[in-house]
């Protein structure tokens, strides 16, 4: 435990208390209006969602000021502290010097009220639930005087602690050398919204809109389920027709929402390479209403990946992260991805001026995999479609569904054989220099390229189908990332020696060179 109790603990800024007292009246606005100032009277399904809306205003508003009693905070010469919690009190300490991120996120009510949430991580593992230490929230100028403080290694300048609730005006600090960016790789293109709104969430944000929009005028009384059947002759359309014309609806207003979605997250956006606490960091800043700055350790980088939805692939869309240590390819807080979607040339061009002047593992020729692969595909996707056949055979001599049902697997055997060779050809791998390449992938065809000397395990599985067809999976294991990257299916008589060129110096005890035949044949 810390014992340094010359460093004085310091409160979040008061100034969110305020923010929240406002916040609440805002979320009390619309249920007033409906009851007070609208002459229709709302049937109580109708007010329940105002009600949870003024309900969801006070919860937060108590929560934040309840958090901002109990939360302090303080730097010493080695550690940052931090004391929080009312039923379960929490007191945790990160050692300055393994300081490997500081991100900056301001939302709309941080933006107006001049403050800012500061996140310090260490190289926490998301995977393990190791979390990073957020302080919300944090006046504009003691964020940026924090983030100096934590980024410099002179004890006396750590001494100098900022006071939120001084009286003395402070100004805002002029920007230091480290947040100058060394280069800029990537900044924000408005043309880059037509691989952003091609995205099934477009279906799940429509249903949103539809809903609210729905719901907010049946709360004032319009009708607007009477005006969407006086719209056409549904009967005369027929079932298949109505529901052509409600897709094409819900997704017009699901790309609306994305477009929308694109401008305010991504305005602004940059990806520059900046000074950190060790070394240098990549450095991504975004943000409309939203602002938010995450910083990737470059030290802690381990690869790359890029990543191609199937359905959008022909437009080239593109999904850019990066594979290290401390960030989960999943977390929306510190989030792995390092650029919106985007062109697949562009993503490319990016990842190489990054790594540069070293070559880019993505411009490596691929291995392809062998035919027996796409043969276990084919056979996979055959054997799932007589299962389903067998299971609606059942059903149907049981009388529980009709005999029309066998259509279901007659359309679907195509659909699996054109996966099947789909998810063959994305098949690849190589290695090339530092790092080891690998491809895989139906749905999302992914490109990971790791290096070589992060890859701390290796797997070499080999089921009974695999082994009847001479294939075996390897599987490069890394502390970064998913953790797992496998070269699937590849030919048996090559997988050792790709298992040990992989990962340098691990599989070496276990080899042995044998002569068959005059050749030279490396086994385990």
């Amino acid at each position: 435990m810390i014992t340094d109790t010359t460093q004085p603990w310091q409160r979040l800024s008061g100034r969110i208390i305020w923010v929240d007292l406002v916040q609440v009246l805002v979320t009390q606005l619309p249920l007033i209006i409906v009851v007070l100032l609208i002459n229709a009277e709302p049937q109580a399904g109708q007010l329940w969602p105002l009600i949870a809306l003024a309900a969801f205003g006070l919860i937060g508003a108590a929560a934040d000021a309840v958090r901002w009693l109990v939360t302090r905070y303080r730097i010493t010469p080695s550690h940052l502290e931090l004391k929080t919690g009312v039923v379960f009190r929490q007191h945790r300490s990160i050692q300055r010097d393994r300081i490997r991120s500081i991100d900056t996120e301001a939302k709309l009510r941080h933006r107006l009220a001049r403050l800012r949430i500061v996140t310090i991580g260490a190289g926490q593992q998301a995977t393990t639930n190791e979390a990073a230490i957020a302080l919300d929230a944090l006046t504009a100028h003691d964020a940026r005087a924090l983030r100096e403080r934590l980024l410099t290694t002179d004890v006396e300048h750590t001494i100098a602690a900022p006071d939120s609730d001084a009286s003395t005006p402070q100004t805002e600090p002029e920007e230091s050398d480290r947040d100058v960016p060394l280069r800029v790789f990537a900044k924000f293109r408005p043309s880059w919204v037509v691989y952003n709104i091609f995205n099934i969430w477009a279906y799940v944000v429509a249903v949103g809109l539809v809903f609210g929009g729905w719901w907010l005028l049946s709360a004032v009384g319009i009708d607007p389920t009477g005006w969407v059947i006086g719209l056409a002759d549904w009967k005369d359309i027929g079932w298949l027709g109505t529901s052509l014309l409600a897709v094409a609806a819900v997704g017009i207003v699901g790309v609306v929402g994305m477009i929308v979605s694109y401008f305010t997250e991504y305005w602004n956006f940059e990806l520059a390479r900046v000074r950190g606490p060790v070394g240098t960091e990549l450095r991504t800043t975004q943000g409309l209403f939203t602002t938010r700055e995450v910083n990737r350790d470059e030290g802690r980088i381990r690869g790359y990946q890029l990543s191609q939805p199937l359905f959008w692939r022909w437009l080239g869309v593109t999904d850019t992260y990066v594979i290290t240590t401390g960030l989960n390819l999943w977390s929306m807080a510190q989030p792995a991805a390092i650029l919106p979607r985007v062109p697949w040339h562009v993503a490319h061009r990016t990842t190489a001026a990054i790594l540069a002047p070293q070559s880019s593992p993505f411009e490596a020729a691929l291995t392809k995999h062998p035919r027996a692969a796409l043969r276990r595909r084919l056979w996979w996707a055959t054997g799932s479609t007589l299962l389903i056949a067998a299971v609606l055979s059942l059903l149907i001599i049981e009388d529980a569904i009709g005999a029309v049902w066998l259509w279901w697997p007659a359309v679907f055997w195509p659909l699996a054989l054109g996966g099947a060779v789909v998810a063959y050809r994305a098949l690849g791998h190589t290695i090339t220099g530092r790092y080891v390449v690998l491809r895989s992938g139906l749905m999302n065809r992914s490109t990971d390229a790791v290096q070589r000397d992060a890859v701390s395990t290796v797997v070499i599985r080999e089921s009974l189908f695999q082994r009847r067809l001479g294939l075996q999976t390897v599987s490069a294991m890394s502390a970064a990332g998913y953790g797992s990257y496998a070269a699937l299916d590849m030919d048996a008589k090559q997988a050792l020696a790709f298992a040990s060129q992989a990962a340098p110096g691990i599989l070496d005890e276990f080899l042995v060179e044998t002569t068959q035949d005059d050749s030279s044949v490396v086994s385990a």
